[in-house]
């Protein structure tokens, strides 16, 4: 017998059900002369589980398969369903042209089902499709805005790794006011050109089951593997030996194992590839326990440019003359000063540089008012220019050293430059959503003020 892919995932979360119209969408879409392969039917079942009421288990489903395994079939059956059922759909893609190609698929199976079709309109960006008895289906290419104001049942996420936050909050509430809605993500893990961050926000909230009423599926790898494993193929690629064959696979390598990992065998990294500095780069800075500390506190404060929140780090030499670094807190401007000066008094502080038009100078005279010493750095441009560029020197010549902070780690290995000043200066800035700069740059600014005092000859041990 032919090898063939696995055929259940290898990661999943799926509710509970007895009921599914699943296997009715599978006899449907098999009148279109095409059937779902075994994994494609057992998903659409786990996707269109149905309550006693009727409804669907699943308000959200999403599932990741890698590139060219047939998952958008699975959407197309359930699909074809909604639309025998008089259900108002949406149908969104990241290109244009995937947008179009589902389109054509749709009204191509309908045609081969026999399904009557009252109204079809190709223009690009109103594609559409109406059949007899009610139901319908809109195809738009996401944008910001895309979805406002129109009302549907089912709403599908095609190509998910690109969905961003801000189309998210164009399209979370098209299906609010149906009785029976449903929403689909589908795609593969995102690469280092991936502009989304949704789709792996809401598998790591299924994942973590921090997400009620949603399920989720994926062929994936759990680590970074040999991209001439075979076995690892067919874990990953549950439509191996069918659509796709060995030397297919074979020939798509072209050097770039982590590339490879991804789209071939479905990886998840857990950190940006598009990073100033790499997660391998931070996490090889990690000490294997807290070292011991030689000298006073460096304290670094940073004002969001936004207004909204303010970070502190501190920074110490070691007794192995490295830079230890690590972050304190970061907390809304709103809050007010009050734990920051609290810290800085209780602490044994050698210095404080604290940068942020937003609140540099108030900290500064509450410090004073309260007899909070030492006097504050306020650094002008040209030194914080200098301190971010000597952070980045010091990570690449391994002279930091930090206890991998999940919310330090996770903001350094989603950094990129952003250009301060007219001279080729560069500060960073952060892709991830829902992360804040001002940590990282208040660990910068305790490293350069450690880094830019001249040491003292007596060592004494820090504790904080």
């Amino acid at each position: 017998m032919a090898r063939k892919g696995r055929q259940t995932p290898t990661k999943s979360v799926v509710l509970r059900y007895r009921k599914t119209k699943g296997s009715e969408a599978a006899k449907l879409y098999a009148l279109t002369g095409n059937r779902l392969l075994e994994w494609q039917e057992n998903l659409l079942k786990d996707i269109m589980a149905v309550n006693p009421d009727g409804t669907w288990k699943h308000l959200q489903f999403g599932y990741a398969v890698p590139r060219r395994n047939g998952k958008t079939e699975d959407v197309y059956a359930r699909e074809m369903y909604g639309l025998l059922t008089g259900e108002n759909i949406l149908h969104t893609a990241h290109r244009t042209d995937t947008v179009h190609s589902s389109w054509e698929r749709m009204k191509d199976l309908l045609e081969a089902a026999g399904i009557p079709i009252e109204h079809c309109y190709k223009a690009s960006g109103k594609e559409h499709v109406y059949i007899e008895g009610g139901g319908r289906i809109e195809y738009r290419t996401r944008t910001n805005s895309g979805g406002l104001g129109r009302g549907y049942d089912l709403l599908v996420i095609d190509e998910a790794q690109e969905y961003t936050a801000a189309q998210a909050t164009a399209l979370t509430y098209v299906t609010s006011a149906s009785k029976n809605p449903q929403t689909i993500y589908l795609g593969t893990p995102p690469t280092a050109v991936s502009a989304g961050t949704k789709f792996q926000e809401y598998r790591d909230n299924v994942l973590t089951a921090k997400k009620n009423d949603g399920g989720w599926a994926e062929w994936s790898v759990d680590k970074q593997t040999d991209p001439f494993d075979k076995d690892a193929w067919y874990r990953s690629n549950p439509s191996l030996g069918a659509l796709l064959t060995e030397r297919t696979i074979r020939s798509e390598y072209n050097g770039d194992d982590v590339d490879f990992n991804i789209q071939r065998l479905g990886l998840w990294l857990l950190y940006s590839q598009k990073s100033e500095i790499s997660e391998a780069e931070w996490i090889a800075l990690t000490a294997p326990r807290m070292p011991k500390l030689s000298g006073k506190l460096f304290a670094g404060i940073k004002y969001g440019k936004d207004g909204t929140n303010v970070s502190l780090s501190v920074a110490a030499r070691t007794a192995s003359d490295k830079i230890f670094v690590e972050a304190i807190d970061c907390r809304p401007i709103k809050s007010g000063n009050g734990w920051l000066l609290k810290f800085l008094k209780s602490a044994d502080i050698e210095k404080v540089v604290i940068d942020g038009a937003s609140g540099q100078e108030l900290l500064k005279k509450e410090m004073k008012d309260n007899r909070v010493k030492p006097v504050p750095t306020l650094p002008k441009v040209s030194e914080v220019i200098s301190a971010n560029a000597l952070f980045l020197q010091a990570v690449e010549a391994q002279n930091i050293r930090h206890m991998n902070q999940k919310s330090l780690t996770q903001v350094v290995a989603n950094s990129e430059k952003r250009a301060i000043g007219s001279r080729g200066g560069f500060g960073f800035q952060t892709f991830l959503e829902g992360a804040d700069v001002s940590l990282m740059d208040s660990a910068i600014l305790a490293y350069w003020g450690c880094s830019t005092t001249k040491k003292h000859k007596i060592k004494q041990q820090v504790r904080y």
